[in-house]
């Protein structure tokens, strides 16, 4: 899908579980917790980055150096991380995927 259809739609891509460690050991990929700071502490994503999605609209302005890298937005379950790669899209991030399942369709080790 080209730029200019995402934009046009307001679509992001989905990422499985699976798939997602092909991307991890690129260096230019945000990985976004959106879930709540105590989810977060909890177990994430090694490298992951933690803004919950209501906090996601007011802290936009951290995440400009990602306009155009590959953003890989992760939850619980999928539904937070859905309405945050919305918001991302919406606000011009070029890249952005849901990690489908959440963070239980992660296989790999958590960081605590």
């Amino acid at each position: 899908m080209t730029f200019l259809s995402r934009l046009f739609r307001g679509k992001y891509n989905t990422i499985s579980g699976s798939k997602l460690d092909n991307f991890l050991n690129n260096n230019n990929i945000l990985i976004l917790d959106v879930r709540r700071v105590e989810e977060f502490r909890s177990g994430h994503i090694p490298n992951a980055k933690n803004i919950p999605v209501g906090e996601l609209s007011s802290r936009l302005s951290e995440l400009n150096s990602y306009k155009d890298s590959k953003i890989i937005v992760y939850c619980a379950v999928g539904v937070r991380s859905a309405k945050a790669a919305d918001i991302l899209v919406k606000n011009g991030f070029n890249d952005v995927y849901n990690l489908s399942g959440g963070i239980s369709s992660y296989k790999g080790k958590l960081n605590r």
